[in-house]
């Protein structure tokens, strides 16, 4: 009998761990994961490093021996993550080279803080890249108004990038042609663009999270009824919209030319609503070339009792176009929804951003009076 796991990856699943740290790389853990449990790629953020840092004795040195050269907060912050990202790069070498670069991928997001700064976020965006230097890295771009065209700059700079927090489908049209506009620039740079990857990462469960919340103000029955369906059906019209998009001639005439889909991501799948099933944004958003990726709590729930039925995003288009309609009839402006979502998306990993400062600058702290003793 395979695993679930297993069954998934069949499916043309690409599992990727939501979470990074030095004692997962230094335990052996994320190289089990890969073995046990169909892990082929990691994604990280702000929050993720954060709590990494605030219980992570296995930063303690490099952390002193930072304080010692007087870095800054910024400069050891990227210091230690892009280490991390570098050594959980080389454990994934082997799945990456045998995926022919599709899997075996890890993101490292641009500060926060830039997420309305296009010039700051490209530059940001290549600095990472060059100290990284992997060839299976992802830079993380918010889909923000001011990330899409850092996005056709870093792709058309020969940098693979992670799209970030897309919650709408008007949104995530844009960002399909800032990958496809990033892509025509690479190709006229003479960058090799069969080796350029993309994920966009569209969020599941917070859409549920936030609409519901609409629901349970709006107080009908025909609202109640609509409770943790829009974020399945969300999910599954971008998919919907990414195969209508790389159907089109404009893309089309690039992956002829040895371009590569961006593929859709499915971010977010934690279920908040403990009345909901903990597998639900996994089962029910298996399609063939999609990203899932997880929380650890997430991906050993899917492999202890997940049930994978084959595809089940394909045949529901009709469902989740049905689902759209019912929650404007309900009173649902799903636009606002998402523009609060996206907003609240940005602040909220600014917030981490800024926390991960404050843990950094105490340990520098710390470690500069340790240096002193």
């Amino acid at each position: 009998m395979s695993t679930p796991t297993e069954q998934l990856s069949a499916q043309g699943v690409s599992i990727w761990l939501d979470d990074l740290s030095r004692q997962r790389i230094q335990s052996g853990n994320l190289a089990e994961l890969i073995e046990k449990r169909n892990v082929s790629g990691v994604t990280t953020n702000p929050t993720i490093f954060a709590g990494a840092l605030s219980k992570g004795e296995a930063y303690e040195g490099q952390v002193q021996e930072l304080a010692g050269h007087g870095a800054g907060v910024d400069e050891a912050i990227f210091s230690i993550t892009t280490d991390d990202v570098r050594d959980a790069c080389d454990i994934f070498l082997p799945v990456f080279e045998a995926t022919g670069g599709v899997d075996g991928r890890v993101s490292i997001e641009v500060s926060p803080d830039l997420a309305h700064d296009t010039e700051g976020t490209i530059a940001q965006a290549k600095d990472l890249a060059a100290r990284v230097d992997r060839p299976n890295v992802l830079i993380k771009i918010p889909a923000t108004k001011a990330g899409l065209p850092a996005i056709t700059e870093v792709i058309g700079a020969g940098i693979s990038v992670n799209v970030t927090l897309i919650f709408s489908l008007e949104r995530y049209a844009e960002v399909i042609d800032a990958y496809l506009a990033g892509v025509e620039k690479a190709r006229e740079a003479g960058h090799d663009i069969a080796t350029l990857q993309s994920v966009a990462s569209f969020f599941v469960s917070r859409v549920d999270t936030e609409v519901d919340k609409r629901l349970a103000a709006i107080g009908t029955d025909e609202a109640a009824a609509l409770k943790g369906k829009a974020g399945l059906a969300n999910a599954r019209l971008a998919y919907e919209l990414y195969q209508q998009k790389f159907a089109e001639d404009r893309a089309k005439e690039l992956l002829a030319a040895g371009a590569t889909v961006q593929r859709p991501l499915w971010a977010s799948t934690g279920v908040k609503d403990p009345a909901l099933p903990d597998t639900l944004y996994v089962t029910e958003l298996v399609a063939p070339g999609t990203v899932n990726t997880m929380p650890e709590k997430t991906l050993e729930a899917t492999f202890d009792h997940g049930v994978i039925t084959g595809d089940t995003i394909t045949g529901a288009y009709a469902d989740a176009h049905e689902v759209f309609d019912q929650l404007a009839a309900a009173g649902v402006d799903f636009a606002a929804a998402t523009q609060a979502l996206e907003d609240e998306g940005v602040e909220k990993f600014i917030a981490s951003w800024h926390e991960l400062q404050q843990t950094v600058a105490t340990a520098l702290e710390a470690g500069s009076a340790q240096a002193a003793k």
